[in-house]
């Protein structure tokens, strides 16, 4: 049978989610989790393969076992074997035809970015940090160079194994969280951007952070991201942004599979 799980976790501790002979990546973990739940050799594939440091809400797996097992003892049971930093949210059966990659219609991240003027304690490793303020209608006003599908070259790292540079970015949005309405734009605040696109590119989201930042510093003009854009060159752009805040929020998929559009761990991103 084919089971498809939805996984979150804290990225902080591992080499990404690909599994590499450090044994120190998420996929790693959970495959050994899922081996002894099961009793047999598992192999997991992923919606979207996440960096070291980078966090996911809602991964989505899907494995093919002989073991049988109800949903609720694949969450329940995998869960005994996994560290405190990983925990299946849920379990369900799917059809053989269901790819956990192929199968989504579209991949969402969000990026969460504390602006304040001293480094954070308590949310290191879980948010991105700025000591500038950031001017909000400035990124904004970058955003429509972003848009629809293009090709992201100047985005795309070098290690990047995608066959095509041209990507479809659906959607970003960006709102700042800890001021009031009509407020002054504060010292400290939050931020959060999301990403809605077909597919990313290997540190796509992450080389965007570092040009919206930079235009919203006023280093650069809210046109300048076209300049990046059509550049086609790595080089054209600002430099990757930190990993820390970067979160996979999960895959969409046709409501025919069945499978949940988000996890209990949304409700706790800032």
């Amino acid at each position: 049978m084919r089971v498809a799980l939805g996984l979150s976790y804290d990225g902080a501790a591992y080499d990404g989610w690909q599994s590499q002979p450090s044994g120190r990546t998420v996929q790693d973990r959970l495959e050994h989790a899922l081996g002894r739940f099961a009793n047999e050799r598992i192999t997991t594939n992923c919606a979207g393969r996440t960096d070291a440091g980078v966090h996911g809400l809602m991964q989505v797996v899907h494995f093919d076992t002989q073991a049988q097992r109800t949903p609720y003892a694949w969450v329940r049971g995998t869960n005994t074997h996994l560290p405190p930093d990983i925990a299946v949210q849920w379990a369900h059966p799917v059809p053989v035809e269901f790819h956990s990659r192929a199968s989504a219609t579209s991949r969402r991240y969000a990026y969460v970015l504390l602006q304040s003027p001293v480094r954070p304690s308590v949310e290191a490793r879980r948010v991105g940090w700025v000591f500038q303020p950031l001017d909000l209608d400035a990124m904004q006003a970058a955003l429509p160079h972003l848009l629809g599908e293009r090709d992201f070259t100047s985005f795309r790292a070098a290690a990047c194994q995608a066959l095509s540079p041209i990507k479809n970015l659906m959607r970003v949005e960006i709102s700042r969280r800890g001021t009031r309405a009509g407020a002054e734009a504060p010292e400290t605040c939050y931020w959060r951007f999301e990403f809605e696109a077909s597919a990313f590119l290997h540190h796509m989201i992450r080389n965007i952070m570092g040009c919206l930042i930079v235009i919203g510093q006023g280093k650069k003009p809210p046109e300048w991201m076209a300049e990046v854009v059509a550049a086609r060159s790595r080089d054209a752009a600002a430099p990757t942004f930190m990993p820390d805040g970067l979160y996979f929020l999960g895959p969409r998929y046709d409501a025919h599979w069945g499978l949940p559009d988000r996890t209990p761990a949304f409700d706790w991103l800032p």
